[in-house]
């Protein structure tokens, strides 16, 4: 069983909330109210317009433009700035460490991720995911991006697997469900808020929460 890692296995929303606060504590002082939530809003704008580009630099350059502070982040360091600190903002649920300490005694588990391998890696040590997983594939790492097919055959190589003797779960249906099917593999959608698939994908399965994965008969009724 494979997985995609940001907003499936990592909660990534939680993240950016939190270099979030970071960036208000370090550059701004005590703002509350209307202000602090007008700044929010509009930091996870700017984050959901650059996301999947490695380089951050007009995430925060965008976000000083438009709240300016007295000791604001000088541009050339933006970039150093998100690479030190965004990793360790994530957190692994303890719920789904459970669940992965179940799947992983019935079968090999693994990861495979788009991004920067600085950034991945720092992720999966921080939370203490590594020692979980078979396999881990970092798209810059290996060179091929999801939707490539071959990144997922890379993976299913690695483990000495066929493609229908494994899944892939992942939140997206384009990069993680499109690419899996692609390379013959089932692809389990993983959709927390109930999002309305207004795609032509058409997932194996789709699940809410982890602990449908342990439910394995129930999930392609």
């Amino acid at each position: 069983m494979l997985f995609d890692l940001d907003d499936t296995l990592l909660n990534r929303d939680h993240a950016v909330d939190h270099l979030f606060h970071i960036i208000l504590e370090k550059y701004y002082g005590a703002i509350q109210g209307t202000l602090k939530k007008d700044m929010l809003e509009k930091f996870k704008e700017y984050d959901k317009r650059d996301y999947g580009i490695a380089d951050k630099t007009n995430v925060l350059s965008s976000f000083f433009d438009a709240f300016p502070s007295a000791c604001q982040l000088p541009r050339h360091d933006m970039q150093d700035f998100w690479d030190q600190q965004f990793p360790y903002c994530f957190s692994i649920d303890q719920h789904t460490l459970k669940v992965l300490q179940t799947i992983k005694k019935h079968v090999q588990v693994g990861i495979i991720t788009n991004g920067t391998t600085q950034r991945q890696k720092a992720k999966i040590t921080h939370t203490g995911l590594a020692s979980y997983f078979d396999v881990i594939l970092i798209s810059e790492e290996v060179g091929l991006t999801k939707p490539d097919k071959r990144i997922f055959e890379l993976a299913l190589h690695q483990l000495q697997v066929q493609p229908n003797e494994a899944l892939f779960v992942g939140d997206d249906l384009a990069k993680d469900i499109a690419g899996c099917q692609q390379a013959r593999m089932k692809g389990i959608w993983f959709n927390p808020h109930r999002l309305t698939n207004n795609t032509d994908i058409k997932p194996d399965a789709v699940i809410h929460s982890f602990d449908q994965l342990i439910k394995g008969r129930d999930l392609f009724d």
